[in-house]
């Protein structure tokens, strides 16, 4: 079955949407398993940019998109999407699964109070509706695109009732333009397009489809794995695309873990590599770090390869793809975490514990860095990675050294023919076209 997840091995903004829109020319279908509206992933091809925060990354190839059972979805924002690409004149081809959960503005105005109410304690959410609506889905209080498409009013009455209440009483707030119709109309509206996501998806594979996995947000953000509780409310590593999307774990035949040459953070939490001053803000600037959903600028910091290879374990990666590369242009020296030092002893090891997290202090290992390359883009991608310059080669083979991993692909540019695909390191039936 020729399946594969791409999957952010840092905490997000690693450039999936990019490497996704990529890699989907070589695919029939691309499926989304998992988070919701708080996951920003941004396309440039020319002078156009596209920015989805909900539908699959393939809508622009026009591609058949799926968004998972696993996604927690607004129908307001997807509406959207797909309306703004029909301006385009984009026929988004897509199927919904009847099983996914579906965020209220209930659920919007909880975000905001909850992240009000820990005061200190919170962990920066991007106050879209996600972490409540996951927490329903959990405690089985939640509302199923199903639930609204069959009207099931029991269930809708206990929820407003439920919602209501736990508003008024326990953060003494008052619930406003929390109305259901208008999400029930789009999702009246979108019917043909929604189904059993889990039998198309396995069917398609049987027929010989292949199926690109689109992950959100990254690893160190997982719910289970990353830096809790300053964390997302899903699972973002390669197993979800199971789980989030209702096909069988050995449907999955290969892992590429998508990384940023260098590390990014928003929010809150622990960041052991981040860098202040000057380098820290040139790095923002040249990388354009601002939150495709939020607009908040992100915090910057230098390689982690501690917290890469703990993301490439658990997501089975056996491939990579190495974005932003062109931002650490003019830098030098470059600086690469390999080790972490936590209470005067070395470790290879993340630790649990958010507060040592927090303690711990990179041991780096510093590498030339390179001028802007002289050649074109038009030269580099037609000579390969031969063209690059010779620190800008040592850093990436330094990666593929310590990580024990292939980089099959390149991006130095925000531009979709920005990208270098090295064909005898990429899984060759992907090559097989």
């Amino acid at each position: 079955m020729d399946s594969l997840v791409v999957i952010g091995l840092q905490w997000g903004d690693e450039g999936k949407g990019k490497i996704i829109d990529v890699l989907s020319e070589k695919f029939d279908i691309v499926a989304r398993f998992q988070g919701g509206s708080n996951a920003g992933h941004t396309i440039k091809i020319g002078e156009v940019t596209h920015k989805f925060r909900l539908l699959p990354s393939g809508a622009v190839r026009g591609r058949k998109v799926v968004i998972g059972n696993g996604v927690v979805v607004d129908p307001i924002v997807l509406n959207n999407e797909i309306e703004e690409l029909k301006k385009q004149g984009i026929d988004v081809n897509i199927l919904i699964s009847e099983r996914a959960q579906v965020i209220t503005p209930f659920h919007v105005m909880l975000d905001g109070l909850q992240e009000k109410f820990k005061g200190r304690s919170k962990v920066g959410t991007t106050r879209r509706g996600i972490g409540p609506a996951y927490s329903d889905k959990i405690t089985r209080v939640g509302l199923r695109i199903c639930d609204l498409l069959d009207r099931d009013e029991n269930l809708i009455e206990f929820f407003e009732r439920f919602q209501t209440a736990r508003i008024e009483k326990l953060y003494q707030s008052h619930v406003s333009n929390a109305d259901l119709e208008n999400i029930i109309r789009i999702l009246n509206d979108l019917r043909p397009n929604i189904g059993d996501c889990g039998r198309y998806l396995y069917d398609a594979l049987k027929k010989g489809k292949r199926i690109l996995f689109e992950g959100a947000q990254g690893t160190l953000l997982d719910i289970d794995h990353g830096t809790y509780p300053y964390v997302t409310s899903s699972n973002c590593i390669s197993a979800a695309a199971s789980t989030g999307t209702g096909i069988p774990p050995f449907a999955i035949r290969d892992v590429i873990g998508v990384f940023k040459a260098y590390l990014t953070r928003v929010g809150e939490g622990p960041f052991p590599t981040e860098i202040s001053g000057p380098v820290g803000e040139r790095i923002q600037t040249h990388g354009r770090e601002f939150g495709t959903v939020t607009g908040r600028s992100r915090r910057c910091g230098w390689l982690d390869l501690v917290a890469l290879k703990y993301a490439i374990r658990l997501n089975g990666a056996k491939y990579l793809a190495l974005t932003k590369l062109d931002v650490l242009t003019g830098i030098n020296p470059l600086r690469v975490c390999v080790k972490y030092r936590l209470d005067g002893t070395n470790t290879d090891n993340i630790p649990a514990f958010a507060q040592d997290m927090s303690r711990v202090k990179p041991v780096y290992k510093e590498l030339p860095g390179w001028e802007k390359p002289a050649k074109s883009w038009e030269i580099l991608a037609s000579e390969g990675i031969q063209s690059l310059p010779e620190e800008m080669r040592r850093y990436i083979e330094f990666i593929e050294k310590e990580t024990d991993c292939m980089i099959s692909i390149i991006s130095l540019g925000p531009d979709r023919d920005e990208t270098m695909i090295i064909r005898n390191k990429m899984p060759s039936w992907i090559n097989d076209v």
